[in-house]
């Protein structure tokens, strides 16, 4: 991944109706690390973080200063080298269904303090990451969220949706007692090591995860400072396979307990499988630990195999959530990028409030799956024709909602009968979308 796009110029246009408030807007330079720790400690009090340390400042200096670091200064006030709002983005690899990536605008740290609420300061920045993103020719841009209610407006929809899983130990019973290879407690350095490598050879079969940057691997195992309680507390477990070839890792960190020494929870931070057989055995591993009445584990996804693999699936309470968003900027080569469940012809006339993707657009795909996509303005009389907004384009894109919930919503209209039927077939993915960490 190159960084060139980290100098790429602020939007002109969010700048000037910025200016029009007395603010400037503006990229950080992250070579002065006294300028990276005023928009750091600004990000971080942008979600209620602490004030960072200098080992926090230093770790994240070494972590993300790859990226575009954006700000947005009040010149007036008593501490005017401390940005009132903040965003970081970086081009980044999406998987897609048929085992494919594309091109993403990764749009993260996206605060304004509470000071300067209500001054069109969020939409100056996310509009501007947009056109910057279009002018870098990015066909997508991407984003999880700490609030639902921000970005379709924005064009954004939800695509990725993940879970939230309590498990009652008592209850949690697996079907089969077959087990295989071997699990083992590993350090830190050596999950840092070989994680990474086998998160690689995973990630292009399941649609919506993203190349994970070296820090966040540093973070899961516990190796970043700042947080010393989550530190002491982890622990890594490795599964081998019988040959001896390591297929998987589960991170977790036990506590509670108290007078009842029965009553632990244990918290499943990150569990990556490259098989079933190291899926099984790490999930077995977890609930199996003695002393544990509860296992929990977040950002699951929503089509866990685990719950068919326990006599009493109600010993999970699965709580969902919508976690990664897209937004498609370039029709035609955005669903390009992808395959498809057989063959179709589909119209889209796509509604946009900012431009970038309004238009008719049509879908032709072949027997394998393989698409040709066009900007047309009358669509063929053979073609199933839906009508929608880019916000339900993007939360269709990736086949993990269905169009028959958006059609029902009012979300997709159909323009010829059953096209629904139609987008539905070609449009599912096989695998469920899935992204295992924030950003």
């Amino acid at each position: 991944m190159t960084n060139d796009f980290a100098q790429h110029p602020v939007d002109e246009t969010s700048a000037a109706s910025l200016a029009k408030n007395r603010l400037h807007y503006g990229l950080v330079d992250v070579s002065n690390r006294a300028a990276f720790a005023n928009w750091l400690q600004a990000d971080s009090r942008g979600f209620h973080g602490p004030t960072l340390s200098n080992e926090q400042v230093d770790s994240n200096f070494a972590g993300v200063t790859y990226r575009r670091t954006v700000g947005v200064w009040d010149e007036s006030l008593t501490a005017p080298n401390i940005p009132v709002a903040t965003t970081s983005s970086w081009a980044e690899q999406l998987t897609v269904p048929g085992g494919l990536s594309i091109d993403a605008w990764a749009i993260s740290s996206v605060t304004v303090s509470p000071t300067h609420r209500r001054r069109g300061i969020a939409r100056s920045l996310l509009e501007g990451e947009l056109r910057s993103a279009a002018d870098m020719g990015l066909p997508m841009a991407i984003l999880t969220v700490s609030e639902s209610t921000i970005y379709a407006r924005f064009g954004f929809g939800p695509a990725v949706f993940a879970s939230d899983l309590s498990i009652d130990t008592q209850r949690a019973t697996f079907l089969s007692s077959e087990r295989v290879g071997t699990v083992q407690h590993v350090s830190a350095d050596e999950f840092i090591d070989q994680a990474p490598e086998i998160f690689e050879r995973i990630r292009r079969f399941t649609p919506g995860q993203i190349k994970v940057w070296s820090m966040r691997w540093d973070q899961i195992s516990g190796l970043v400072p700042g947080d010393e309680e989550y530190t002491k507390k982890t622990r890594i477990v490795r599964y081998d396979d019988d040959n001896g070839t390591p297929r998987g890792f589960v991170v977790y960190r036990v506590t509670g307990g108290g007078i009842d020494l029965t009553n632990h929870k244990l918290t499943v931070d990150y569990l990556l499988a490259e098989n079933a057989d190291a899926y099984t055995a790490l999930w077995r591993y977890v609930l199996e630990v003695d002393l544990v009445r509860e296992v929990r584990a977040e950002l699951r996804s929503v089509d866990e195999p685990l719950l068919w693999q326990l006599s009493d699936r109600r010993a999970v309470t699965a709580t969902p959530v919508d976690h990664l968003w897209l937004r498609i900027l370039d029709v035609p080569v955005a669903l390009s990028a992808r395959h498809y469940s057989g063959s179709a012809v589909i119209g889209f006339a796509v509604t946009d409030g900012l431009g970038f993707a309004q238009g008719n657009f049509l879908l032709e795909t072949d027997k394998a799956g393989l698409p040709h996509v066009t900007s047309i303005d009358d669509f063929p009389a053979e073609a199933a024709v839906v009508e929608l907004s880019v916000s339900a384009l993007s939360s269709l894109y990736l086949g993990g909602v269905t169009v028959s919930s958006l059609v029902a919503s009012g979300q997709v209209r159909e323009n010829t009968a059953n096209a629904a039927v139609t987008l539905e077939r070609v449009f599912h993915s096989p695998t469920t979308p899935w992204l295992s960490v924030w950003f």
